[in-house]
């Protein structure tokens, strides 16, 4: 696909259109929820896992382009659900989506997506979009669906053009809770569902900057009462919960602008020695609080294949070792800015980004990967061990 903007006239039947801010339109099939929605476009290479994918609070703004060409086939289900209906805007697929064949759905995708106001695109060359994406970067643009197909098309452009992008965006209010609740959700178990967890301790404050519910999940089954806060929370309401750590979580846009409210909050938190455990915008917040800066990333990092390896000697006969994680950000820590008291723990093996720091001499460290998973591997489990076996 050529970067120069690719305006084709409207094929006969399309119900489903992707007008790129560079004046580019993509015809499709639509589905989902009728309308319109303004977002960045990135692409995803998981295979699997696509509802939960829709529905992290990390992918608002966004519009997902799957790569895997058959999305839609293991139904839809109450189980698989990350959050509250929040998630991307839209996603766009290869293949028409066809009804499931999987004994755990309970609704099809189609209807899942129309009953959760999410917009989807089908009949899309997505290998070709994703060329794109990863050869000039993830554009704005308006993903629309109307069943009898009519489009102002030029009005979709102006929609596209005149949104500010994620850069600068603080989204968090957007996807955060707004009280306080403690979580007694535990691990999930096939034929079982999703266990109750009655811990008292230790007693982990969860910060909501737009958490995926399987990290709650995996902090209950790593041993830890979990309370969960509003990313707004401030340090004498953290402290009145009187927890033994504290957890930066997951959350959309960008991590400076968020930072703004944050920071101040989890420098405090260092400088009380409270253990801290951050994962993708929350590691963000943590190497911002200790000095260190961030930016925003060309296409980003999205699936549940990306190989991390462990760095550097605190790691002990470990050092070196891979996993195989799942990813979800399209800002990063720049390397190059992390001060003397932050040391690098993980680092991507596709590009060679960080994706793990620890506060030297401080019980607090973070990690830019998802070692929830849901959907993804489970190799880095051990996270949440560390984090919790360490405290109280």
């Amino acid at each position: 696909m050529a970067s120069a903007a690719y305006r084709p006239a409207q094929p006969k039947g399309a119900t489903g259109i992707l007008v790129l801010a560079d004046g580019s339109v993509i015809w499709g099939m639509g589905f989902g929820s009728v309308g319109s929605a303004v977002g960045e476009v990135c692409f995803n290479t998981a295979m699997t896992g696509y509802q939960e994918v829709m529905t992290d609070p990390s992918y608002d703004s966004q519009i997902v382009t799957f790569t895997f060409p058959h999305i839609g086939n293991v139904g839809a289900n109450e189980e698989d659900v990350e959050s509250r209906g929040l998630g991307a805007v839209g996603c766009i697929v290869r293949e028409e989506v066809t009804p499931h064949s999987n004994f755990r759905a309970r609704d099809e995708f189609i209807e899942w997506m129309a009953a959760h106001g999410k917009i989807g695109l089908s009949g899309v060359d997505t290998r070709a979009l994703t060329r794109r994406v990863r050869m000039n970067g993830a554009p704005n643009a308006v993903i629309a669906y109307d069943p009898a197909g009519k489009f102002d098309v030029d009005a979709l452009l102006r929609q596209a053009q005149e949104w500010s992008g994620l850069e600068g965006l603080d989204l968090v209010p957007r996807v955060s809770r707004q009280v306080n609740e403690d979580w007694r959700g535990g691990h999930w178990q096939l034929g079982f569902g999703y266990t109750e967890s009655n811990r008292e301790r230790p007693h982990v404050v969860a910060i909501d900057y737009g958490a995926k519910d399987n990290i709650f999940r995996n902090l209950a089954k790593a041993g830890a009462k979990v309370t969960v806060v509003p990313a707004t929370s401030t340090i004498d309401q953290i402290m009145a919960l009187k927890p033994e750590g504290v957890f930066l979580s997951n959350g959309p846009g960008d991590p400076a602008a968020t930072g703004e409210y944050a920071v101040p909050v989890i420098k405090e938190l260092l400088n009380r020695d409270v253990p801290i455990f951050g994962i993708c915008l929350g590691h963000q917040m943590l190497a911002l609080a200790a000095g260190a800066k961030t930016a925003k990333m060309h296409q980003g990092h999205r699936g549940a294949n990306h190989p991390v390896q462990r760095v550097g000697e605190s790691w002990g006969e470990t050092q070196g070792l891979v996993e195989i994680t799942s990813m979800n950000h399209g800002f990063a820590v720049d390397a190059a800015t992390l001060p003397d008291t932050l040391e690098q723990t993980h680092v991507s093996l596709f590009d060679g980004s960080n994706c793990g720091i620890a506060v030297k001499g401080k019980n607090a460290f973070g990690v830019q990967y998802h070692p929830e998973a849901s959907p993804g591997p489970q190799d880095s489990f051990y996270l949440f061990e560390k984090f919790v076996g360490g405290l109280g």
